[in-house]
């Protein structure tokens, strides 16, 4: 019985899974978009959301340092990611699912931020001319 258990395990030890946690998390904000097993992106999704929303607060850098330990990751995620989805209020990654994994099977998906792009400006459309007699 799983009663008041709450998360994955994973198959690995508390800090063990915080490690990997910490990790996927720094690769995902560093690269854009990861290649995992499902779980694995189910378990860090709601944690992904959480510390960007901590870093769209205030005091955001002692909160953000507190998890991500590479000042790399901190800064790209401060000054390119939070920009990047502030339009959103959560729902900041996507999940696709890649197929399975071919040594054991195991589901593979594609975890990706949803950065939005600079929006560009339209190109001027140029008006029908129309011709008088």
């Amino acid at each position: 019985m799983r009663h008041r258990v709450y998360g994955k395990h994973l198959g690995r030890t508390k800090n063990e899974r915080a490690s990997l946690f910490k990790n996927l998390i720094g690769s995902l904000i560093l690269h854009g978009s990861i290649q995992t097993t499902e779980a694995k992106s189910k378990a860090i999704k709601a944690l992904t959301d959480k510390i960007i929303n901590q870093a769209k607060g205030k005091n955001t850098k002692r909160l953000v340092e507190q998890f991500l330990t590479q000042r790399s990751i901190e800064e790209k995620l401060l000054q390119e990611v939070v920009p990047g989805l502030s339009g959103r209020n959560s729902g900041y990654t996507s999940i696709i699912k890649l197929g399975p994994r071919l040594g054991d099977g195991a589901m593979m998906v594609r975890m990706s931020l949803l950065m939005e792009e600079p929006k560009q400006e339209k190109k001027a459309s140029k008006k029908k001319e129309v011709k008088t007699i």
